[in-house]
């Protein structure tokens, strides 16, 4: 399999991942036996509750430092210092500090949701090709509902995919009132490029979660989380119908790499022009929360 390579906006410079248990997503999803094991096993999630619960045990804390080192993370941005977490979990869903995230002040913004690595596709129902060719994305299935897939066909979507090295708290791209969650139940594939290449399908057929933002600016705006291997939670922590502003948090992934989806209503936004130049080579940009997603058209 190739290596994984993405755009970084902030360095300006083609980079490529350095992927967390890269040997065995290469097993599992490149070789037979792997393919048994993941059809018996890692797909469930009895294996994802199973690694969470060791990822919450007091001995799992001396992973963190190494983990820090290997990836060069800035331990500078966090909301506490490493020694703070009482295991792996808790340092893998960290708050950082207001500071370490400017967010776009332009009120005709909207920002990503998460620390990513992210696609945006000016017309959902116009995408194929991702991560490998002949591979179409459905929106019918993503939803579980085919009059919201209608209604959001020719709308703007934006994936965007977390790796277990990056921030795991997902934000509100923009300003609104958030409905309630609705949880959409299902197996958990990794979503690595790794897995992708394979089977797009797992973006739709993962656990997931989808809410509606009502929005000023940007009309109602659907927001999804994708479970994956060895994500034991997607939990939310917002309250329901309380207005919220642009980056505020809407919840967190336990351990383990995942993805959101964020869908606008047709000509409800204008993608940023990075994102659709490296977009339609099917690059990934990398971007941080707060940076610009596009603006309200």
């Amino acid at each position: 399999m190739e290596p994984i390579r993405y755009f970084n906006r902030h360095t300006g410079t083609l980079e490529t991942e350095h992927v967390y248990g890269e040997a065995f997503l290469r097993w599992t999803y490149g070789h037979p036996l792997g393919a048994l094991a993941l059809a018996a096993l890692v797909k469930r999630p009895a294996f994802s509750k199973w690694y969470g619960h060791r990822m919450n045990r007091a001995a799992s804390a001396a992973k963190i430092a190494p983990f820090i080192a290997r990836y060069g993370l800035d331990s500078t941005e966090f909301a506490e210092l490493p020694e703070a977490f009482a295991n792996f979990n808790e340092f893998f869903y960290r708050k950082l500090k207001p500071a370490a995230r400017p967010i776009d002040a332009d009120i005709s913004a909207a920002v990503f949701p998460a620390d990513g690595r992210h696609l945006g596709f000016e017309r959902a129902s116009a995408i194929s090709g991702v991560f490998v060719k002949g591979q179409r994305f459905d929106l019918t299935s993503l939803l579980g509902d085919a009059a919201l897939a209608a209604r959001y066909a020719d709308g703007a979507l934006v994936l965007s995919r977390l790796c277990p090295v990056d921030y795991h708290r997902f934000h509100f791209p923009v300003a609104g009132i958030p409905g309630p969650t609705h949880s959409i139940g299902g197996p958990l594939f990794s979503v690595s490029p790794l897995a992708l290449r394979q089977h797009l399908s797992y973006l739709w057929t993962n656990k997931r979660t989808l809410t509606r933002l009502e929005t000023p600016n940007f009309g109602t705006v659907l927001l999804l989380e994708i479970g994956a291997t060895c994500v034991g939670t997607i939990a939310q922590t917002y309250r329901v119908g309380s207005p919220v502003a642009k980056a505020a948090e809407k919840g967190y992934f336990a351990f383990g790499g995942s993805s959101t989806i964020t869908l606008f209503e047709p000509g409800a936004i204008r993608l940023a022009a990075d994102l659709r130049e490296h977009s339609a080579s099917y690059t990934e940009l990398y971007a941080r929360i707060g940076s610009r997603i596009g603006c309200a058209t």
